[in-house]
């Protein structure tokens, strides 16, 4: 909590750029401190072995340690290795897990 707010931290794959935007903006209206990711590797072209890529890991690590509650954004079932590694990580921290179920409609 941060002057009686939550802070939430997004996790999730950022191949899903939209599902990203869209729980920022419902948390946010909701009073909620949201922490995210710093960029959307999968569709900006990170190279997923590079320094960068560790570097925002880490960070995102110490994203989650602020956070009071963790966000799982889980599109269409998708969960990543990385997004694993991030579960894992709060759980070992004992934060507070929400899976939330990002739907897609196509039309």
């Amino acid at each position: 909590m941060f002057n009686g707010r939550k802070i939430v931290c997004l996790c999730g794959s950022t191949k899903f750029k939209e599902a990203f935007e869209r729980a920022n903006k419902e948390e946010t209206a909701k009073g909620n401190i949201v922490l995210t990711v710093a960029m959307f590797g999968h569709l900006e072209g990170l190279d997923m072995s590079s320094d960068i890529k560790k570097t925002f890991d880490e960070v995102h690590f110490d994203k989650i340690l602020l956070a009071d509650e963790i966000f799982i954004l889980n599109v269409g079932g998708y969960i990543g290795e990385s997004t694993k590694n991030e579960i894992e990580y709060a759980i070992q921290n004992k934060k507070q897990i929400f899976i939330v179920i990002v739907m897609i409609l196509v039309v």
